[in-house]
């Protein structure tokens, strides 16, 4: 399969397309810069430049672009960086889809469980409406972003991906340390639900979908959502630490400011068309989890 990767430098990027070309995909990552080898392409959506035709004849687009959402503070102009850095690639790629002499079959397209806005304890599937807070909304504008490639028959699925667990980048880049040393622990009242996935999973499930007919929403979580207390302990108890120090929440809002109400909001969700569609996870507990982060943590040391 011939697939063309935009986002290939954060940590899915990475391993998806080492996943892909070890499968013996044919990949192809979009560049911000000219292109040095073959298996590259540039592109610069901030002024909306990609060649025309540059994607026909091929079978599928992944698109994982987009600005940290936790790499700065949200103030009113990180907020538009993050917002135009996901809506700006996505409706160039839908665009160019959509114009070229032989579409390609698919656009997988990233996306955030983080669209369903705070939930609380109940568990949410991808029929739950979009929810109120700063992330929702920029999910709201993501997602409408791929229309062009959807009203040319492009099938289109939108990777609502939870938390993702790795030992070497990601959510627990800062946590894993402090949990090594000791000093970690949960975060506020710890009974808000994290939907995780490892990165082993979530790169499986991408690479599922490539072969699916699955459209729209898509959760990439496991099956099995866990609250921060229950995730924060099962990592500890792998790294055979204590997980007593807690973070209170009034500090988490005074260093993280809005995004705070990511850290500190409740989703449970559950990957049901996932599973629906064949989908088996090789970690769907928050214990097989913990005990893959930690091995493969260990494994590269």
């Amino acid at each position: 399969m011939d697939v063309v990767i935009a986002g290939s430098h954060g940590l899915i990027g990475r391993a998806l397309v080492e996943h892909l070309v070890t499968a013996g995909h044919q990949v192809v990552r979009l560049v911000r810069r000219p292109a040095e080898r073959a298996d590259e392409l540039e592109w610069e959506p901030s002024t909306g430049r990609l060649t025309a035709g540059a994607l026909s004849g091929v079978d599928a687009v992944v698109n994982l672009a987009g600005a940290g959402v936790g790499d700065h503070r949200l103030t009113p102009a990180y907020k538009r960086t993050v917002l135009e850095s996901r809506t700006s690639t996505t409706a160039l790629l839908a665009r160019t889809m959509a114009a070229a002499a032989s579409p390609p079959r698919m656009l997988l397209q990233g996306s955030a469980v983080g669209a369903y806005g705070d939930t609380g304890p109940r568990e949410v599937d991808e029929t739950e409406p979009l929810g109120r807070t700063f992330l929702a909304s920029v999910v709201r504008e993501w997602e409408a972003s791929t229309e062009a490639a959807r009203d040319a028959g492009i099938r289109v699925a939108h990777l609502r991906t939870g938390i993702v667990l790795s030992p070497h980048g990601g959510a627990l880049a800062r946590m894993l340390p402090l949990l090594h040393a000791g000093i970690g622990g949960r975060l506020g009242s710890g009974r808000q639900f994290w939907s995780w996935i490892t990165l082993e999973d979530e790169v499986r499930a991408i690479t599922h979908l490539l072969t699916s007919s699955v459209q729209g929403p898509v959760n990439l979580t496991a099956p099995h959502p866990a609250d921060n207390a229950h995730v924060t302990r099962a990592l500890a108890r792998e790294l055979r630490r204590p997980a007593v120090v807690a973070v209170p929440a009034v500090a988490l809002r005074i260093a993280l400011g809005e995004f705070s109400q990511e850290v500190l909001g409740s989703i449970r969700a559950v990957p049901h068309v996932l599973t629906a569609d064949g989908f088996t996870f090789h970690h769907p507990t928050i214990e097989e989890a913990a005990r893959w982060v930690v091995g493969q943590r260990d494994a590269r040391r």
